[in-house]
């Protein structure tokens, strides 16, 4: 018997595209849910960021990693980069309407793995044991 339509976003996903070796949502998907993505996103859902700033919120990454997640997210319209000419230079970072679209998503991700963070942690130490 064939699956009913649900109309679903996620069944329709999981049929589409995204499955497919060249689908270009691929691309996006790897630079929201890189490790830095999904945290950069984070930070900038509480508002604009200095690079000095972000790189302090997001504890642990580099210059260079932040640099490239932040102009990969520019990249693909989920941020705004303002840069203002005065010296030293001054560079603002926020989200655009499309990112804080996707900031939301993520950030319910989030939410859920902090919620479930000792039930996944209790799991991986049965696993252990």
């Amino acid at each position: 018997m064939p699956k009913k339509n649900t109309g679903k976003l996620a069944e329709i996903m999981r049929r589409g595209e995204v499955l497919a070796t060249e689908c270009p949502s691929r691309e996006i998907l790897k630079h929201v849910t890189s490790q830095w993505g999904v945290l950069v996103l984070v930070a900038l859902m509480e508002g604009t960021h200095r690079f000095s700033e972000l790189r302090r919120k997001v504890g642990g990454v580099s210059e260079k990693m932040l640099a490239q997640t932040l102009q990969q997210l520019e990249q693909d319209g989920f941020i705004d980069r303002v840069s203002y000419p005065v010296v030293p230079p001054h560079v603002e970072y926020s989200l655009t309407p499309l990112g804080e679209g996707i900031g939301r998503q993520v950030e319910a991700l989030t939410d859920w793995i902090e919620i479930n963070l000792p039930k996944i942690m209790k799991a991986q130490q049965k696993r252990l044991a």
